[in-house]
């Protein structure tokens, strides 16, 4: 019964993907980061994700709604890495043993930039984020249950055979999207969604820290520190959030305590030292093959040549150094530089979009998202997350919010007062605070 309603839903959002390609986007963002068909039977054998492409890219032949591709210097990045993705991957250690991991990347930057193309308005804006909010907002909520039915005894793993399926990994990726809560939450007028999200939050953060990740709280840590930094009453601020840091530290048991206590005894602790080992590997390989190595690095002839210890032999466990190792010293400053890009248009966002009321409502965004960027900057420095499509994600949000102001979108955008049926429905019900100049239903047409 699971897999046919399942199957009902796919279907029917598929074929309104025909029709409007943004539609299409919303279900491959869904697909990749809840990833519902791996709680199915059937389905998770089945090229799901391909279908919704295809659908997609259909729709955008054939549809009349808008498409416009942003040249701006963070979607060029994005297209220099993936070029030079498919050149490093040439010069690979092992070609056939990195061919699939690059196509599997390609996919993801590919989906990026027809997310680029096809999303326009405020309401494809805010559709995204809450698509982002509760893909992982999901497994945020069911693992701060569980973290707080057990104590924290045991720890919170993501779904199986995907970018966040380990504990470390599942806890980076909620301490990014948290922010994106907080964005949606201080655009809504209905106080039960809003405490809806304040919930979410705080289930989120307590699944963080059930994860037993230290990496995921030195990234909690950090984004803290920056939003005191931030904030404007800094002492109010300072004191609400050491009170709840202390009462959700309190509450963790004394096996989590000692776990986290190694963050400063590294030297004597196997998996820290290992993964300095690792980094160590992508160093010296870097610096004697400017292409990197390809995808495929982590094996025993590898650590052999380039690693101070070749018998411990283990994953990046870094995106800088994972990306170094794959793809050189060119690879790492196109991936830093994209990142810097983003960083530095978010800050432009924020700043741009309170000169005029009607771009108000992209404030909070801009702000969110260097959060956001803050958390998996810190958090992914222990993980091997190059690739997960939720940054990337957060890459596009930075563009569009900023394209939207450059274009005055809200003198063109239909009201979305004229969309009937039950999508209308819920779109307003979760769209922003409503004014008289909101995003229409259906992209613009010019």
């Amino acid at each position: 019964m699971r897999d046919v309603l399942l199957t009902l839903i796919l279907a029917y959002f598929s074929l309104r993907a025909l029709k409007y390609p943004w539609i299409g986007v919303m279900l491959w963002t869904l697909l990749s980061i809840l990833n519902p068909h791996k709680y199915s039977w059937q389905l998770d054998a089945q090229p799901i994700a391909a279908v919704v492409a295809v659908c997609t890219l259909v729709g955008i032949l054939v549809s009349k709604d808008r498409k416009s591709f942003p040249l701006t210097r963070e979607s060029l990045m994005l297209l220099l890495l993936m070029g030079w993705f498919s050149i490093t991957l040439l010069g690979s250690f092992n070609i056939d043993g990195s061919y699939d991991q690059w196509k599997k990347v390609m996919k993801i930057d590919f989906m990026i930039l027809v997310t680029l193309l096809v999303l326009h308005t405020r309401q494809h804006i805010m559709a995204l984020t809450w698509v982002l909010v509760f893909s992982l907002g999901y497994y945020g909520v069911k693992g701060g249950i569980f973290t707080v039915v057990t104590g924290g005894q045991h720890r919170v793993w993501g779904p199986v055979t995907t970018y966040i399926e380990g504990n470390n990994e599942l806890a980076l990726a909620l301490i990014t999207v948290i922010p994106l809560m907080q964005y949606l939450r201080s655009q809504m007028d209905n106080r039960w969604v809003r405490h809806g999200l304040m919930v979410s939050m705080l289930l989120c953060a307590a699944a963080a820290l059930g994860s037993h990740s230290r990496g995921a709280l030195v990234a909690i840590a950090a984004m803290v520190m920056f939003l005191w930094w931030r904030s404007k009453g800094k002492l109010i601020a300072g004191i609400a959030l050491v009170t709840a840091a202390v009462l959700m530290i309190g509450f963790m048991p004394a096996n989590w305590t000692s776990r986290m206590n190694t963050i400063s005894e590294y030297q004597e602790d196997d998996s820290a030292m290992g993964r300095i080992n690792a980094w160590q590997m992508a160093w010296n390989l870097a610096k004697q093959n400017f292409l990197g190595g390809g995808f495929d690095i982590y094996n025993y002839e590898v650590f052999l040549r380039y690693a101070p210890k070749p018998e411990d032999i283990h994953a990046a466990h870094s995106i800088y150094f994972q990306i170094l190792g794959e793809h050189g010293f060119v690879g790492l400053f196109i991936f830093m530089l994209m990142w810097i890009f983003v960083w530095s248009s978010a800050g432009k966002l924020r700043r741009e979009a309170g000169q005029q009321a009607e771009s108000a409502w992209l404030v909070d965004l801009g702000a969110m998202c260097q959060v956001s960027l803050v958390g998996f900057a810190v958090g992914g420095a222990f993980l091997s997350l190059a690739y997960f499509d939720l940054p990337y994600l957060i890459l596009v949000l930075v563009v569009l919010g900023r394209r939207w102001i450059a274009e005055q979108a809200w003198r063109t955008e239909v009201p979305m007062a004229q969309g009937t049926g039950t999508l209308a429905r819920l779109m307003r019900l979760f769209a922003s605070r409503p004014a008289p100049f909101e995003g229409g239903l259906r992209p613009s047409s010019r």
